[in-house]
């Protein structure tokens, strides 16, 4: 079986690596770590089709280390056993270099066989994951490696590897494959920062497109075929998913509707309509809350219809709210009024209740002055009257702050009066 041409083509140098300036730039901590030739633990952390891979195998070539290859998604404690057999004997007079894929699916238990082997320096590990690894690798691991974070390649740098792959192509076919810029440009944005997947879309590309006069032209209308729903790139389970849940809300927390809007059409295009729902309604609570609270039923109401009617339809009601709520006047008082309190509770501040709002209870006889002596706010002017209502070692604890907007303003300026602040 042929490999892919992603695989063919995989850059030999880092100078062919396109994108990750940020780590591997002139200058830079980790190309200052791979020009020094001395390889310590290394954690390489970021998406898919990135370069993790590639760049581990050519570190590779950089020690005179035994290389180990381990995927952890098909690797068992078995196989791992099998490479510390290997070490302090002649086939490995070194010490080892294993490269750990997807290290993420090895348990606590198979990350810990192979740490004392790391703490003594018989293994040096480099491990990918797609999945931040505070939650997913050991801490003593962890503890004992550099983190480094790839990031997605940005449209220019992709094209640069495309361009490779099409020298490849008329070297391997002995055919001159002709794509414009706007081909290039298309297929390199379509690919959403993921070099390979760009990579196998002009394959397919050219594996679509005919051959004449020893030529073979990639057309638009052929790269546009490519654009269907199932090309988009999300993951309900990974740090995607919850980057887009978390650039949602902060768009319409920061009053952004073109924003908030492009984040909601990225959820639903993946066809996740309850994260978008449940982030909605979460937003409208926390961020506009008593700003104006009149809103929090009618986007109630928007999810209720976008739940009824369902995809696609559910964008239109939805669409509605999300602007709504950036366009909503915003506050966090209450939000910032129930995590104080919600503090104080955790931190053991849990005090008897003021006597006059218990439910009615004996009193002891050791209580000399009985009766609940409960004010009802109602038999008084304007429905209020002063009594303590925290317990009395929480005196004077304010948790809710109005903020200055109209609606708390309004009620604010009503309280005041009434209780002649």
């Amino acid at each position: 079986m042929a490999p892919p041409l992603s695989d063919k083509i995989r850059p030999s140098s880092i100078e062919d690596i396109v994108g990750q300036e940020h780590l591997l730039g002139k200058g830079k901590l980790l190309r200052n770590i791979i020009d020094s030739e001395t390889l310590p633990n290394m954690i390489f952390y970021g998406p898919s089709g990135v370069g993790k891979t590639t760049l581990a195998k050519i570190l590779a070539k950089h020690t005179s280390k035994r290389l180990f290859k381990l995927n952890a998604t098909t690797a068992s404690t078995a196989d791992i056993k099998d490479i510390i057999a290997q070490i302090d004997t002649f086939t490995a007079p070194n010490g080892i270099l294993l490269y750990l894929d997807e290290i993420q699916y090895f348990n606590k238990k198979q990350q810990q066989t192979i740490l004392e082997f790391i703490e003594t320096g018989k293994i040096t590990l480099i491990a990918s994951t797609t999945e931040n690894p505070s939650f997913y690798i050991y801490n003593a691991i962890l503890s004992r490696s550099v983190i480094f974070e790839f990031k997605f390649v940005n449209s220019n740098e992709i094209k640069k590897a495309l361009i490779r792959v099409i020298k490849f192509i008329e070297k391997e076919e002995k055919v001159k494959v002709i794509a414009s810029d706007d081909v290039l440009d298309y297929i390199a944005t379509l690919a959403a920062g993921d070099v390979r997947r760009a990579i196998n879309f002009l394959e397919l590309c050219n594996l679509s497109s005919t051959i004449k006069n020893k030529s073979k032209k990639i057309s638009l209308d052929t790269a546009t075929q490519l654009n269907f729903s199932g090309n988009i790139r999300y993951d309900k389970a990974g740090n995607e998913h919850y980057d887009t849940l978390s650039a949602y809300q902060k768009s319409m927390r920061g009053s952004d509707p073109n924003a908030a809007i492009y984040y909601l059409a990225r959820l639903l295009s993946s066809g996740d309509l309850i994260s978008a729902c449940r982030r909605l309604m979460v937003c409208v609570c926390e961020d506009v809350g008593l700003a104006y609270p009149q809103i929090i039923p009618i986007v109630k109401s928007c999810v209720d219809i976008a739940m009824q009617v369902g995809l696609p339809e559910a964008r239109i009601p939805l669409a509605d709210a999300v602007i709504m709520v950036c366009l909503a006047p915003k506050s966090n008082s209450a939000y910032a009024a129930i995590n104080n309190a919600m503090s104080d509770i955790s931190s053991g501040k849990i005090f008897p209740f003021p006597r006059q709002l218990q439910n009615n209870h004996c009193d002891a006889s050791d209580v000399k002055n009985k009766g609940q002596f409960y004010l009802y706010p109602h038999d008084f002017e304007n429905h209020w009257v002063a009594q303590e209502y925290l317990p009395r070692e929480l005196k004077n604890t304010k948790y809710y702050i109005p903020d200055k907007n109209k609606t708390e303003s309004s009620f604010n300026s009503y309280w005041n009066k009434i209780k002649k602040i």
